[in-house]
Protein backbone atom coordinates (compact mmCIF):
# COMPACT_ATOMS: atom_id res chain seq x y z
CA UNK A 1 0.00 0.00 0.00
CA UNK A 2 2.90 2.69 1.16
CA UNK A 3 4.35 2.15 -2.97
CA UNK A 4 1.58 2.32 -4.25
CA UNK A 5 0.44 5.68 -3.40
CA UNK A 6 3.22 7.95 -4.60
CA UNK A 7 2.45 5.93 -7.93
CA UNK A 8 -0.77 6.66 -7.99
CA UNK A 9 0.25 10.11 -7.31
CA UNK A 10 2.78 10.75 -9.53
CA UNK A 11 0.52 9.38 -12.61
CA UNK A 12 -2.31 11.28 -11.49
CA UNK A 13 0.19 14.24 -11.18
CA UNK A 14 0.79 13.37 -14.75
CA UNK A 15 -2.52 13.18 -15.99
CA UNK A 16 -3.10 16.45 -13.73
CA UNK A 17 -0.08 17.83 -16.13
CA UNK A 18 -1.43 16.83 -19.37
CA UNK A 19 -4.76 18.19 -18.63
CA UNK A 20 -3.58 21.90 -17.62
CA UNK A 21 -1.35 21.86 -20.54
CA UNK A 22 -4.65 20.96 -22.79
CA UNK A 23 -6.35 23.51 -21.45
CA UNK A 24 -4.02 26.12 -21.42
CA UNK A 25 -3.41 25.86 -24.92
CA UNK A 26 -6.64 25.33 -25.82
CA UNK A 27 -5.21 22.24 -28.49
CA UNK A 28 -7.26 19.07 -28.55
CA UNK A 29 -10.28 20.49 -27.07
CA UNK A 30 -13.18 20.26 -29.20
CA UNK A 31 -15.12 23.51 -29.82
CA UNK A 32 -14.64 27.66 -29.69
CA UNK A 33 -13.32 29.69 -26.99
CA UNK A 34 -16.96 30.42 -25.12
CA UNK A 35 -16.52 29.96 -21.87
CA UNK A 36 -20.21 28.23 -22.05
CA UNK A 37 -18.70 25.84 -24.34
CA UNK A 38 -19.41 22.25 -22.92
CA UNK A 39 -16.10 20.83 -23.31
CA UNK A 40 -14.24 23.68 -21.70
CA UNK A 41 -16.38 23.22 -19.10
CA UNK A 42 -16.16 19.36 -18.84
CA UNK A 43 -12.39 20.07 -18.50
CA UNK A 44 -12.51 22.41 -15.84
CA UNK A 45 -14.69 19.88 -14.08
CA UNK A 46 -12.09 16.90 -14.96
CA UNK A 47 -9.24 19.45 -14.26
CA UNK A 48 -11.28 19.99 -10.39
CA UNK A 49 -11.39 16.54 -10.16
CA UNK A 50 -8.20 15.76 -10.25
CA UNK A 51 -7.10 18.37 -8.13
CA UNK A 52 -9.55 16.36 -5.39
CA UNK A 53 -7.84 13.08 -6.13
CA UNK A 54 -4.55 14.56 -5.53
CA UNK A 55 -5.77 15.56 -2.65
CA UNK A 56 -7.09 12.27 -0.99
CA UNK A 57 -4.01 11.01 -2.33
CA UNK A 58 -1.76 13.24 0.03
CA UNK A 59 -3.96 12.45 2.48
CA UNK A 60 -3.94 8.29 2.19
CA UNK A 61 -0.19 8.96 1.96
CA UNK A 62 -0.16 10.32 5.70
CA UNK A 63 -2.50 8.03 6.97
CA UNK A 64 -0.33 5.05 5.80
CA UNK A 65 2.80 6.27 6.77
CA UNK A 66 1.21 7.12 10.70
CA UNK A 67 -0.83 4.19 10.66
CA UNK A 68 -2.20 2.48 13.85
CA UNK A 69 -5.35 0.32 14.49
CA UNK A 70 -7.08 3.17 15.90
CA UNK A 71 -6.87 5.26 12.27
CA UNK A 72 -8.07 2.25 10.19
CA UNK A 73 -11.66 4.05 10.02
CA UNK A 74 -10.49 7.05 8.68
CA UNK A 75 -8.18 5.28 5.99
CA UNK A 76 -11.14 3.02 4.81
CA UNK A 77 -13.06 6.20 4.31
CA UNK A 78 -10.61 7.71 2.19
CA UNK A 79 -10.04 4.90 0.26
CA UNK A 80 -13.56 5.23 -0.55
CA UNK A 81 -13.56 8.51 -1.34
CA UNK A 82 -10.60 7.92 -3.93
CA UNK A 83 -12.26 5.49 -5.37
CA UNK A 84 -15.50 7.64 -5.55
CA UNK A 85 -13.09 10.49 -6.58
CA UNK A 86 -11.86 7.94 -9.49
CA UNK A 87 -14.99 7.08 -10.88
CA UNK A 88 -16.12 10.68 -11.34
CA UNK A 89 -13.11 11.32 -12.95
CA UNK A 90 -13.59 8.67 -15.28
CA UNK A 91 -17.07 9.57 -16.15
CA UNK A 92 -16.03 13.46 -16.37
CA UNK A 93 -13.33 12.67 -18.37
CA UNK A 94 -15.67 10.71 -21.14
CA UNK A 95 -16.66 14.71 -22.06
CA UNK A 96 -13.64 15.72 -23.04
CA UNK A 97 -11.98 15.31 -26.25
CA UNK A 98 -8.21 16.01 -25.11
CA UNK A 99 -5.66 14.46 -27.84
CA UNK A 100 -1.71 14.28 -26.54
CA UNK A 101 1.16 13.12 -28.02
CA UNK A 102 2.32 10.16 -27.08
CA UNK A 103 6.00 11.82 -26.70
CA UNK A 104 4.40 14.12 -23.85
CA UNK A 105 3.10 11.64 -21.63
CA UNK A 106 6.34 9.61 -21.85
CA UNK A 107 8.45 12.71 -21.06
CA UNK A 108 5.80 13.34 -17.75
CA UNK A 109 6.02 9.90 -16.97
CA UNK A 110 10.03 9.98 -16.86
CA UNK A 111 9.82 13.16 -14.29
CA UNK A 112 11.02 15.77 -17.27
CA UNK A 113 9.31 18.64 -18.59
CA UNK A 114 7.04 18.78 -21.70
CA UNK A 115 8.10 21.88 -23.12
CA UNK A 116 11.04 20.07 -23.69
CA UNK A 117 8.85 18.18 -26.73
CA UNK A 118 7.63 21.45 -28.05
CA UNK A 119 11.09 22.56 -28.18
CA UNK A 120 12.02 19.68 -30.06
CA UNK A 121 9.69 19.47 -32.49
CA UNK A 122 10.45 23.78 -32.89
CA UNK A 123 14.25 22.74 -33.42
CA UNK A 124 13.10 20.08 -35.46
CA UNK A 125 10.74 22.26 -37.68
CA UNK A 126 13.64 24.64 -38.03
CA UNK A 127 16.40 22.02 -39.22
CA UNK A 128 13.76 20.58 -42.05
CA UNK A 129 12.97 24.22 -42.70
CA UNK A 130 16.93 24.87 -43.51
CA UNK A 131 17.35 21.75 -45.28
CA UNK A 132 13.99 22.85 -47.75
CA UNK A 133 15.55 26.21 -47.85
CA UNK A 134 18.82 25.04 -49.20
CA UNK A 135 17.21 22.85 -51.46
CA UNK A 136 15.37 25.38 -52.92
CA UNK A 137 18.36 27.92 -53.19
CA UNK A 138 20.06 24.89 -54.80
CA UNK A 139 17.26 24.34 -57.79
CA UNK A 140 17.11 27.98 -58.19
CA UNK A 141 20.92 28.32 -58.95
CA UNK A 142 20.60 25.20 -61.32
CA UNK A 143 17.44 27.00 -62.75
CA UNK A 144 19.44 30.34 -63.47
CA UNK A 145 23.15 28.39 -64.53
CA UNK A 146 20.41 26.89 -67.43
CA UNK A 147 18.68 29.38 -68.29
CA UNK A 148 22.67 31.03 -68.68
CA UNK A 149 23.50 28.14 -70.60
CA UNK A 150 20.15 27.93 -72.65
CA UNK A 151 20.84 31.81 -73.30
CA UNK A 152 24.29 31.17 -74.93
CA UNK A 153 22.76 28.14 -77.05
CA UNK A 154 19.19 28.85 -78.10
CA UNK A 155 18.71 32.65 -77.56
CA UNK A 156 15.55 33.56 -79.66
CA UNK A 157 14.13 30.73 -77.72
CA UNK A 158 15.50 31.77 -74.22
CA UNK A 159 13.30 35.67 -74.92
CA UNK A 160 10.31 33.63 -75.73
CA UNK A 161 11.00 31.34 -72.98
CA UNK A 162 11.12 34.69 -70.72
CA UNK A 163 7.99 36.59 -72.24
CA UNK A 164 5.59 33.71 -71.94
CA UNK A 165 6.83 33.62 -68.37
CA UNK A 166 6.12 37.47 -67.65
CA UNK A 167 2.99 37.59 -69.87
CA UNK A 168 1.74 34.21 -67.33
CA UNK A 169 2.89 36.01 -64.17
CA UNK A 170 1.20 39.32 -65.37
CA UNK A 171 -1.82 37.13 -65.23
CA UNK A 172 -1.88 35.29 -62.50
CA UNK A 173 -1.15 38.36 -60.40
CA UNK A 174 -3.89 40.15 -61.85
CA UNK A 175 -6.37 36.97 -61.56
CA UNK A 176 -5.06 36.93 -57.61
CA UNK A 177 -5.81 40.14 -56.84
CA UNK A 178 -9.19 40.13 -58.16
CA UNK A 179 -9.91 37.10 -56.54
CA UNK A 180 -8.47 38.97 -52.97
CA UNK A 181 -6.28 35.89 -52.99
CA UNK A 182 -2.38 36.90 -51.99
CA UNK A 183 0.38 35.54 -54.31
CA UNK A 184 0.97 32.14 -52.16
CA UNK A 185 -2.31 31.18 -52.57
CA UNK A 186 -3.60 32.02 -49.30
CA UNK A 187 -6.90 33.69 -48.83
CA UNK A 188 -6.66 37.68 -47.76
CA UNK A 189 -9.39 37.43 -44.72
CA UNK A 190 -9.86 40.51 -43.42
CA UNK A 191 -10.27 41.14 -39.70
CA UNK A 192 -13.94 41.94 -38.57
CA UNK A 193 -13.71 44.27 -35.14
Amino acid sequence: MDSAAPNSSSSAAATAAVVAAAAASGNGVQGGDRPEDPSKQNLAQVTASIQRTLGLLHQLNLNVSSFSSASQLPLLQRLNALVAELDTMQKLAEGCNIQVPMEVVNLIDDGKNPDEFTRDVLNSCIAKNQITKGKTDAFKSLRKHLLEELEEAFPEDIEAYRQIRATSAAESKRLAQSQNVLPNGDSNVKAEH
